[in-house]
């Protein structure tokens, strides 16, 4: 049985690639904030399949010390999904708030970095898979999605610069870059506001977690021989938009 440690566990596409990779057959280690969300993964899965650690990714004693706990059977990753991500704040850079920055650098950026860091030589070990969530963010631009997207950017360029350096090892690295999906993204986005993450979804047919946690599993079964640099994947209903254009009044 494999094993696949997958951070962002509690909600949206981490919650869902849990539930995906355990009904699959693999064992799972939950990596998230929310223990009460963690609880009802644990009673949804058996606990030969899933072992939870309840902490901020962003905290690398808890990390260290989560990871030193872990019952034998969970301890050799053969996958690792960076699920774990947000977006903070509304409006145009120039307006933006540096604390809001901060968190997405440290949890989108940095926690990703570690994270990796840590598991790649079990990784390398077993000739493992690292899938990245990006986003769409990362390469097409919309507005005031400045310092998120920027972040996204990084995260696909770093998955091509790991296929460069893991060259070799037997280890496969993905980066997936949604277009929209229906999560909690945009009710974290906008601090908790409900009627702005129903106007962005109500009637859009967005891409549900489902859809990406299906795909992140038809990645990691796939044959060693074979690696998925990058996908992007878009609910039909959303395209590439034309540029914007300031005229004179």
């Amino acid at each position: 049985m494999k094993t696949a440690f997958i951070t962002g566990a509690t909600s949206g596409i981490g919650r869902a690639s849990v539930l995906a990779f355990a009904a699959a057959g693999w064992r799972v280690v939950a990596i998230g904030r929310r223990t009460e969300r963690l609880a009802e993964l644990e009673g949804s899965v058996g606990a030969n399949q899933l072992h939870c650690c309840g902490l901020d990714i962003r905290d690398d004693a808890a990390i260290d010390a989560a990871f030193k706990a872990l019952p034998e059977p969970f301890r050799r990753p053969d996958c690792l999904i960076n699920s774990a991500g947000l977006s903070l704040g509304r409006g145009p850079f120039q307006g933006g708030e540096t604390d809001q920055w901060r968190a997405m650098i440290e949890t989108n950026i940095f926690a990703l970095l570690s994270m990796t860091r840590r598991l790649l030589p079990s990784l390398i070990e077993s000739k493992g898979i690292v899938i990245n969530i990006s986003s769409s963010a990362a390469s097409y631009p919309y507005p005031n999605s400045n310092v998120y997207g920027a972040s996204k950017a990084f995260v696909t360029r770093l998955t091509l610069g790991l296929r460069s350096d893991l060259h070799g090892t037997g280890v496969r690295v993905t980066s997936v870059e949604p277009g929209m999906v229906e999560t909690e993204f945009m009710l974290v986005r906008s601090g908790g506001d409900a009627t702005e993450n129903d106007r962005t979804y109500r009637g859009a047919n967005p891409l549900a977690a489902t859809d990406i946690a299906e795909t992140l599993l038809w990645i990691a079964e796939r044959p060693a021989r074979v690696n998925i640099n990058r996908i992007e994947i878009f609910p039909t209903s959303q395209s590439l938009a034309g540029f914007q254009v300031a005229r004179d009044a």
